[in-house]
């Protein structure tokens, strides 16, 4: 019985995916080639010239859209790859230094572990990982200021400025409810809201 039920099942997805399939294809006007998707015909990216200005002297790019992370306005050259023992982004950018070194200092959110409950029920249940080593790298983060651990890499969000042509043309315009958030996050203020 179980078997008949997978076979009908089966069917039916092949009936469904073959339908998709020819509706693609009766549509060959709105169809994306693979060339369409890829570089071109060459299949390289075009070579992209990243800001070579020392921190401080760039001028920033505003954001693309409300709340989105900023992008890095001067060369990372020398501050790459960041390590758990080395993130030389916190010199200049722990709100303890930050107006002094004329940087923009990291926002609140950047400090907040919004999942450590989760991650401390998991651990009592043995499913996160071995409990030892996850002390052992919050005391490491500890003396960071006490960064999240999720917000410690910055170029996983926040990655250097270029001029570059778009591959896409790109339509899309932001909307921002304050003029002001194209250099500026409300992101805490939001979360935040309503919070005692």
């Amino acid at each position: 019985m179980k078997l008949k039920r997978l076979a009908s099942v089966s069917i039916a997805a092949a009936m469904l995916f073959a339908a998709g399939c020819a509706a693609a294809t009766a549509q060959k006007g709105t169809v994306v080639t693979e060339d369409q998707l890829s570089y071109g015909s060459k299949g390289v990216p075009p070579k992209v010239e990243y800001s070579k200005a020392a921190p401080g002297t760039a001028k920033r790019f505003a954001r693309s859209y409300e709340n989105a992370p900023p992008l890095i306005p001067h060369s990372v050259d020398g501050l790459v790859p960041i390590t758990l023992k080395n993130n030389a982004c916190l010199g200049c950018h722990l709100p303890s230094v930050a107006k002094s070194m004329g940087a923009t200092p990291m926002p609140p959110t950047h400090f907040k572990d919004f999942f450590f409950q989760t991650k401390e029920k998991l651990i009592k249940k043995r499913l996160y990982e071995d409990v030892q080593a996850y002390k052992k790298r919050l005391a490491l983060m500890a003396k960071k200021e006490d960064i999240a651990p999720q917000r410690y890499n910055c170029v996983q969000c926040h990655v250097p400025q270029a001029n570059a042509k778009p591959l896409v043309a790109n339509t899309f315009k932001p909307d921002f409810r304050n003029p002001e958030n194209k250099h500026h996050s409300t992101l805490y203020k939001n979360l935040m809201e309503g919070v005692k």
